[in-house]
């Protein structure tokens, strides 16, 4: 069951976490920062491959987890928005810029390791 969001525990070997509820940037977990899990605040990507919860279980999240989450998850951004010295307008600004340009950054970046 999930419980509270929060970022969790930060491995300083970055060795792969697959579920649990303990390890920040863990896969198919809960409550924790990662990717493919449930309840957890925001995506945290380690470099792991990615182990999805199923669908069911995502929406099987209480409306009060879901809602920290969000909020522990806005919190966060806008702490990183203020480290880089970013406003919301320059995020939203650079979000819709970067947007146009994703797939064709994403082929170039293929391209180049391939040349590597």
């Amino acid at each position: 069951d999930v419980s509270s969001p929060k970022h969790g525990k930060v491995d300083p070997t970055n060795m792969p976490h697959v579920g649990g509820n303990t390890w920040a940037g863990g896969t198919g977990g809960r409550d924790t920062a990662g990717l493919g899990g449930k309840g957890g605040p925001y995506r945290l990507d380690t470099g792991h491959k990615v182990y999805q919860v199923s669908q069911a279980e995502k929406d099987a999240v209480p409306e009060e987890v879901k809602r920290a989450a969000r909020e522990m998850g806005e919190k966060a951004f806008k702490q990183r928005l203020k480290e880089i010295q970013m406003s919301e307008y320059d995020a939203s600004t650079y979000e819709r810029f970067s947007g146009a340009v994703r797939r064709q950054v994403q082929s170039l970046r293929i391209i180049l390791d391939n040349l590597q």
